[in-house]
């Protein structure tokens, strides 16, 4: 039996240890967890989700839903296991992360030709076939030889949402309903059931209040924050406020697709709130990842009458994330250049977003499976969400940064102006493709 090393049991870690066992590969599995943890993980257990509770949506007419599908396709057991785990969000896949934790902890330690071993590397033998996915927060001598094998590192800052307990807000300032009551029954319903977000409605006064006391709120700052890069699609909520007046409004507060039931007009801003745990007794402030010292979270973030009295199970945190320069450093197998059995993984490839990370993993393994026997790597036309994703970090590019799944990064489809069926026909195209492509290589087999 061949052996693969794989550092990180992560998303990126734990998916592609499954897509390694199940070809008949044995893998050793290093995590260093529960005895060392980053400033960013709380659990002792596997594939913990960091920055939100949220996998995005599930709709195939998004770029967030086309790629899962493609992920079921291509039989990827965490989407499988976060499906499991869910939690009521609308249409997006959200799920309870402590359960979710544990159930890939549970499943990955029973799958055949898996040995786990816990405790820091500090070496990688790159004689020796290796999956490196040690996350963003990668450090220590690991992270020096990984820079001496790279080049060295990019960075970005990232940003953490707060928790609340449910019990803690001011439900007369606040209703339930999905935007647009887009998962509304048509039968009457009560208040507390007609969506799975909670909405806390804010005025224009109390507007005006919030939005000087976060622009001048005080922030946590780190020495090593001078010319900070953050990642946009995890902006901290006081530097989208700092953008301009109304860019909260038109961002994390808009309003759109909302009747306040107790006016029965569009509140002038909402901040969503989405349920953290399948006991929906603990709520994610939707869009509020902030670098705010706990103190001042409390205090503004207070201001918005739903949460004057809210309690805090989890204050908001910022930590800086390092990547690879993947366009200079590795092929579109997520193999390195300048080593063919070394593989890079999650979001220290270069890619940003959980199902991202996943996807990176499922490739990675798979990938790593067909160079070990000797056959051709498997290769996804850039018409599918995956392989515009890894032509996107992979292809030479002198303004590169982390990316998320977008339908801007798929070759255009002319001729169709209306937005929503362009969309579909995007997601045609590319299911089609994987669909060719799996039953032309035989991959799953």
């Amino acid at each position: 039996m061949k052996f693969v090393n794989i550092i990180g049991a992560g998303l990126a870690g734990c998916e592609a240890a499954y897509q390694l066992s199940k070809r008949g590969f044995g893998v050793v599995l290093y995590e260093q967890k529960p005895k060392y943890k980053s400033n960013a993980h709380t659990l002792d257990t596997f594939a913990e989700l960091v920055c939100s509770n949220s996998l995005k949506s599930q709709e195939i007419s998004t770029a967030s839903g086309l790629l899962k599908a493609e992920l079921e396709l291509m039989d990827c057991l965490l989407l499988r296991l976060a499906k499991q785990c869910s939690v009521p969000a609308g249409s997006a896949l959200a799920v309870d992360r402590e359960q979710f934790s544990q159930l890939v902890t549970n499943t990955i330690a029973t799958l055949t030709n898996i040995t786990i071993k816990q405790g820091v590397v500090e070496y990688i033998n790159t004689n020796i076939p290796t999956i490196i996915a040690t996350g963003p927060l990668t450090s220590g001598k690991l992270s020096l030889q990984l820079q001496e094998l790279t080049g060295g590192f990019l960075d970005f800052f990232d940003a953490v949402s707060p928790i609340i307990e449910m019990d803690s807000i001011n439900m007369e300032r606040a209703f339930v309903q999905d935007r647009y009551n887009k998962h509304a029954n048509d039968n009457e319903q009560s208040k507390e059931t007609r969506g799975d977000y909670i909405n806390c409605t804010i005025d224009k006064q109390e507007y005006d209040e919030f939005f000087n006391a976060i622009i001048s709120a005080e922030r946590v700052q780190p020495k090593d924050w001078e010319n900070i890069q953050y990642f946009e699609n995890c902006m901290p909520i006081e530097v989208i406020a700092k953008r301009g007046y109304d860019t909260m409004r038109f961002g994390p507060l808009r309003p759109v697709g909302f009747v306040d039931p107790a006016t029965n007009k569009r509140p002038y801003a909402v901040l969503q709130l989405r349920k953290e745990n399948t006991n929906g007794n603990i709520y994610n402030l939707v869009g509020f990842q902030t670098s705010l010292k706990f103190g001042e979270q409390k205090r503004v973030f207070g201001i918005i009458p739903a949460l004057k009295n809210a309690e805090f199970v989890r204050y908001g945190v910022m930590h800086r994330n390092s990547f690879v320069n993947a366009p200079k450093v590795l092929n579109n197998t997520f193999a390195l250049k300048s080593h063919s059995n070394i593989y890079i993984a999650g979001q220290l490839s270069g890619l940003e977003g959980y199902m991202e990370s996943i996807m990176s993993g499922l490739i990675a393994g798979i990938n790593m499976a067909q160079f070990l026997c000797h056959k051709p790597t498997l290769e996804f036309d850039n018409t599918t969400m995956m392989g515009a994703l890894t032509d996107y970090i992979t292809k030479p590019n002198s303004n590169y940064t982390p990316m998320n799944a977008n339908f801007g990064i798929l070759p255009p489809i002319e001729n169709i102006r209306d937005k929503q069926i362009r969309k579909k026909a995007y997601s045609q195209r590319a299911l089609l493709s994987l669909r060719n492509t799996i039953q032309n290589t035989n991959i799953l087999k």
